[in-house]
């Protein structure tokens, strides 16, 4: 299971604006106003898949719009494996 810990983790390995605060409820805040752009959110998928195992295709990556998208998307895919 992945946890929001786990993602923020990840999240800071792929860099973020220092005015961003990923220790708050970040759940349902948009991944662009945690200053994620396009790549950045490639590269959070494919640190998640090297950790999970559960593969985000790219054209999925970019539609997952919160940290709780991610998360519901990777632990649901999980349970189904």
């Amino acid at each position: 299971m992945l946890t929001l810990d786990d993602l923020r983790g990840i999240m800071l390995t792929c860099g973020t604006d220092a005015d961003v605060d990923l220790d708050s409820d970040i759940v349902d805040t948009p991944m662009d106003q945690l200053g994620f752009d396009s790549l950045a959110l490639l590269h959070i998928a494919s640190l998640v898949q090297r950790r999970t195992e559960v593969a985000i295709p790219d054209h999925l990556a970019l539609e997952l719009k919160t940290p709780g998208a991610v998360l519901e998307f990777v632990n649901s895919a999980r349970e189904a494996a």
